[in-house]
């Protein structure tokens, strides 16, 4: 029962603040890390290696700091008498538990920009790409207003499963050690895990590491996407399409967003100077505009409160039995 009650005050802090900007955030000490051990160690011999070292050995020390970090301040509780039995509240521990959660969800931060990008847009088209530049990793010098809306819709989907419904999947399997492990995946991923130059070999393992750690929730996203908007028959659009992405995970959330929107995601875009050619999810290249947004951003909405209210249900069926 406890636990459902750290999930909802962290979730419902992430609602109110989102990323804290003047706090210090884990996601900035794990980008340093990498960042750290990328430029000693992605250089020849023997880079892969040595980057599936790092991303691995990263992944573990999050975790196991985590869980010794919890442990140690389960010790400290606060102990009362209710007159026939002693009761322990391991207060720091749950504080611990509601901070992590907050840290590690990120639905309304991304909401606020993808609504950012849109107004922007609306004042004009330089400062529609400059906003979008904050949330893709993709080139924007040169997008239209089209593809600028289009950017910014696909990462509100992707990032739904990344920083939403994946959190909460492992926090309900592993705890807040496994939601904090899944945060560093995550930026290693987003970190060295393209395929370029610089980063196919260094970053191969931490992006495998990534796809097999995002596989079912991505897919659950979908599906709780389409449960959002009340049309199962779209699941068969999701079938089809989902596929239809460079990651093995990424097109699930974006298909289900365009068939919601009867839209067309993907195509080919430049990420550091090199043209990668996507195929298209969807078929209809019709012009998005802020209505579709508005729609969009319900839609997570509707699949973040669903995912939290699973996890808080297994958690209290749990604690009972």
């Amino acid at each position: 029962m406890v636990s459902a009650v750290t999930l909802l005050i962290g979730w419902v802090l992430d609602l109110i603040f989102g990323d804290p900007a003047r706090l210090p955030h884990p996601v900035v000490w794990f980008g340093r890390l990498i960042a750290a051990g990328e430029h000693r160690l992605n250089r020849n011999p023997h880079r892969r290696l040595k980057g599936a070292l790092l991303a691995i050995g990263l992944i573990l020390l999050v975790f196991d700091l985590a869980w010794l970090i919890r442990t140690l301040l389960g010790i400290f509780a606060l102990i009362f008498y209710d007159g026939t039995t002693i009761h322990q509240i391991p207060l720091l521990m749950y504080l611990f538990d509601i901070l992590a959660i907050f840290f590690c969800l990120a639905g309304t931060t991304l909401i606020r920009e993808v609504r950012q990008v849109f107004f922007a847009l609306d004042r004009s088209l330089e400062e529609g790409r400059q906003q979008v530049a904050r949330i893709v990793g993709r080139d924007t010098s040169q997008l239209s207003a089209q593809e600028v809306r289009t950017a910014a819709l696909e990462t509100l989907a992707e990032n739904l499963s990344d920083g939403v419904i994946a959190p909460l999947f492992w926090l309900l399997l592993l705890g807040t050690p496994g939601m904090l492990a899944y945060k560093m995946v995550n930026t290693l991923d987003s970190m060295i895990g393209y395929h370029t130059e610089r980063y196919l070999e260094f970053g191969c393992v931490a992006a495998r590491i990534d796809d097999v750690a995002n596989y079912i929730p991505a897919r659950l996203t979908a599906l709780l996407m389409v449960l959002s908007s009340g049309r199962l028959k779209l699941l068969g659009f999701v079938r089809k399409y989902g596929r239809n992405h460079a990651s093995p995970n990424s097109g699930y959330p974006e298909s289900a967003l365009a068939a919601i929107l009867d839209c067309r995601f993907g195509g080919p875009h430049y990420y550091f100077g090199e043209l990668f050619d996507k195929p298209y999810i969807g078929s209809n290249p019709r012009e998005l505009s802020t209505a579709d947004m508005k729609k969009a951003v319900c839609i997570n909405r509707t699949a973040e409160i669903i995912m939290v209210a699973i996890v808080a249900i297994i958690s209290i069926f749990t604690y009972y039995y």
